[in-house]
């Protein structure tokens, strides 16, 4: 809906506005006749007509026919009038380089999928106020610029690539497991995520990163119905069921992993979804290559030396050598203060010091996850893994 609104207004305030208008207007319509039979083209349509008349009254619509990709026309209100380009349109709008990265893919994540600004933040290990004020520099910025709201020409297309794949990889993990609420998933965003990677690879078929972002989300993803238990509680990789995993995707995914791996050094996203496909491929938790596994990490580190990438090699380093010599290494991610906000650090840190019998310091380190985890699932597991302690 709103993707299809900035087509119109190319105000994302505006649109922003009007969206939130055909929601109050189907609050009101629909408890008087009943849901229509397509209510989400009922909402666009009234959403698109709510920007036209904002712009009519406003005296600009005149000025701005020109800048309109396509001319507006009257539709059925049964017809479904979203351009299905139009959310990876709007995308590559929030991934312009005017825009700085951070901006960017915190744009995306709030106007594409609606992400909550308080998750936005803690994806980015920032606080809620500093993220807010970043998405409204961003949004004053692409109006001010004029920036428009299209496809980039091919020739603009890969100076925005590492920008949109990087968007659409965090929308993913919003939804693979959402940073806050009473369930570990949210299917919807990770489905739109998926969606995304496709429409992606369509207008970008030879680019092996693009294939290997759509595999890695894809091998992912095939494990969502098995990620919690009937009662709702996290189950670790151990613990799942690997018969119930979705095989066409697992299929899918290894296809893709291999394209996107061959034809010189691989990328980050070639790799993150080799490792997630090594995982997929193991018929049973004990037949995990971890040996492989770790060699992926080494790679992933050279290509993208980041602090998360560190904290996950230290779980394949654990597997492979053991947990005192991971503990080491994220003992000195620790204490670099890189991953303050990140409760995954202690939470693996903890893992690590019970696995070593050292129960008394696991109980701190669980306790302090706990502290940093709004998600209600993984909070619960961690409270039990406390327990197990004594503490």
């Amino acid at each position: 809906m709103l993707a299809a609104t900035v087509r119109i207004t190319r105000d994302l305030d505006l649109a922003e506005e009007c969206v939130q208008d055909a929601y109050v207007a189907a609050l009101d319509a629909w408890t008087r006749t009943g849901v229509p039979s397509s209510p989400g083209a009922w909402l666009t349509t009234a959403a698109r007509h709510k920007a036209l008349d904002a712009l009519r009254r406003a005296g600009t619509l005149r000025s701005k026919l020109h800048l309109l990709v396509e001319p507006v026309q009257a539709e059925p209100e049964v017809a479904d009038p979203v351009d299905h380009d139009d959310p990876l349109r709007l995308v590559f709008l929030c991934c312009h380089p005017a825009l700085a990265t951070e901006a960017q893919v915190a744009l995306t994540l709030r106007l594409v999928c609606g992400v909550s600004t308080p998750d936005i933040a803690r994806a980015f290990l920032v606080s809620e106020t500093t993220m807010a004020a970043r998405i409204t520099r961003a949004k004053k910025k692409i109006t001010t610029a004029r920036i428009p709201f299209r496809m980039p020409p091919p020739d603009e297309l890969p100076q925005r690539l590492d920008s949109v794949l990087t968007t659409i990889h965090l929308l993913f993990t919003t939804g693979h497991t959402a940073p806050s609420g009473p369930t570990l998933t949210r299917d919807d965003i990770a489905g739109r995520a998926l969606d995304l990677a496709r429409l992606l690879r369509d207008l970008m078929p030879e680019e092996r990163e693009v294939r290997g972002l759509l595999a890695l989300l894809l091998a992912n993803h095939a494990r969502r119905a098995t990620r919690t238990g009937v009662d709702g509680r996290l189950l670790l990789l151990e613990e799942q069921d690997r018969s119930a995993w979705d095989r066409q995707s697992i299929d899918e995914s290894h296809e893709l992993v291999l394209e996107a791996l061959q034809g010189g050094s691989p990328g980050r996203f070639a790799l993150q979804a080799a490792i997630a496909a090594l995982h997929a491929a193991a018929p049973t938790y004990g037949d995990t290559d971890w040996g492989q596994i770790l060699v992926f990490y080494d790679e992933l580190l050279r290509a993208w030396p980041s602090p998360v990438v560190a904290l996950n090699r230290a779980v394949a380093v654990a597997m492979v050598s053991g947990p005192a010599t991971a503990l080491a290494e994220v003992d000195a991610l620790d204490d670099s203060g890189s991953l303050a906000r990140y409760h995954y650090l202690p939470a693996i840190r903890a893992d690590l010091l019970r696995r070593l019998g050292r129960n008394a310091e696991a109980a701190a380190e669980y306790e302090r996850a706990i502290a940093l985890t709004d998600n209600n699932a993984e909070r619960d597991f961690l409270t039990g893994r406390l327990a197990e302690t004594g503490r």
